[in-house]
């Protein structure tokens, strides 16, 4: 075993120099043994339990201009969409009947999503199916916006970092959108009591293997619940369209040292990974992930969702393909879990010490969330 593996396994963290040390040297480690080690850790604090999420795309629409996401705003090319709350509480009708007990509401920073009419359908949600958890995806907002949201029922927030080095998140973003903000909009949401996920983009144009070394040390810092990670896929009508796409084999590993440095995580197959490679959620759970997002949205709409081209829509990625899903885990050792899969409250027997020498902390700066009170309930949007 690596040295460095062996001293994550016992202290959950390395320095920043170890870590670029280790994720230098990560072609020549035996993948095989990583992976036992991850499977190990999962089985460890889940036993043999996958949990499903379904996964509603709520609106392709979005304000913001991110260099590498085919839902930017300067996007003329992509027919936009948005679920009525009507369609939405369909789709969780459904979802339920299938098994969900989660369900994720994602999307582009929309205004038309304003945070009144958001936090009406998280409170029809949770109405109507109490025994369900929502997690919301609906990207950077202020603190009264989530404390708003988590009022309404909201318990999870998906908010990936995408990257942890400043100058690398320059590249990826226009200026109007700050690495600042979107450290602090993470630290808020802890600070709130929602469970959080982070995450990273594996190959995004300009990452190296210094800029990961950052993405772990904030994630040992941060200790979300969940991390998403997946590979980079280009989509042709962004200014990163013609960048190669993120490798197989660097996701395979990251999600496995993930679970190493993080035991207790929720940690996706993701779509993205799925895309990749016919095989890429099944790799994705050799690898240590423990969490599946089927897309539950009509499937009118799921491939103008283009975050990436070709993204998977069908086949297990399907909601209604759950039966499939169950045949492809079985060979694992792998079961789908009927119940909303929160993230564990009580640690078993993790071990380990912090370190004299950690990471680099990675805070917010002194750019906080203001304030912001949330406009008064008007039309009701259920």
């Amino acid at each position: 075993m690596h040295d460095l593996i062996a001293h994550l396994l016992t202290e959950r963290r390395l320095s920043q120099e170890q870590w670029q040390t280790l994720l230098a040297q990560r072609r020549s480690l035996d993948l095989d043994t990583l992976f036992a080690l991850a499977r190990a850790e999962r089985q460890r604090w889940f036993g043999s339990r996958v949990y499903i999420r379904g996964l509603i795309e709520c609106t392709s629409f979005c304000k913001n201009n991110c260099y590498y996401c085919g839902l930017r705003r300067d996007n003329r090319q992509l027919t936009r969409y948005r679920l009525s709350a009507e369609t939405i509480l369909a789709c969780c009708a459904q979802g339920y009947r299938w098994g969900f007990r989660t369900f994720v509401l994602q999307g582009g920073e929309d205004g038309a999503f304003s945070p009144d009419k958001v936090a009406r359908l998280v409170s029809e949600i949770t109405h109507r199916f109490p025994d369900c958890a929502v997690t919301l995806s609906l990207g950077e907002q202020e603190e009264g916006v989530y404390r708003l949201w988590y009022d309404a029922g909201a318990r999870r927030y998906l908010l990936r970092h995408e990257t942890a080095d400043a100058a690398h998140y320059r590249l990826l973003h226009p200026a109007e959108q700050t690495f600042s903000h979107r450290i602090a909009c993470l630290h808020t949401l802890k600070a709130i009591g929602y469970q959080t996920g982070a995450g990273f983009m594996v190959g995004s144009p300009g990452q190296t293997d210094a800029t990961l070394a950052q993405d772990f040390c904030l994630l040992q810092e941060l200790k979300p619940e969940m991390v998403g990670i997946g590979p980079f896929l280009p989509q042709k009508d962004t200014p990163f369209g013609d960048a190669p796409p993120g490798s197989l084999e660097d996701t395979l590993i990251f999600l496995a040292l993930i679970r190493l440095t993080l035991p207790g995580v929720l940690l996706p197959a993701t779509t993205a990974l799925a895309t990749l490679h016919p095989q890429g959620r099944i790799l994705g759970f050799q690898a240590g992930a423990n969490v599946v997002m089927p897309n539950l949205s009509p499937p009118t709409v799921r491939e103008r969702y283009a975050l990436y081209d070709g993204k998977a829509a069908t086949g297990t990625e399907a909601a209604e393909h759950l039966a499939e899903l169950r045949a492809q885990l079985a060979p694992l050792g792998l079961t789908i879990a009927i119940d909303r899969g929160d993230a564990p409250q009580v640690l078993p027997d993790a071990g380990g010490v912090i370190p004299a020498e950690p990471c680099e902390p990675l805070r917010a700066s002194a750019h906080t969330l203001s304030h912001h009170t949330p406009p008064e309930r008007k039309d009701p949007l259920v």
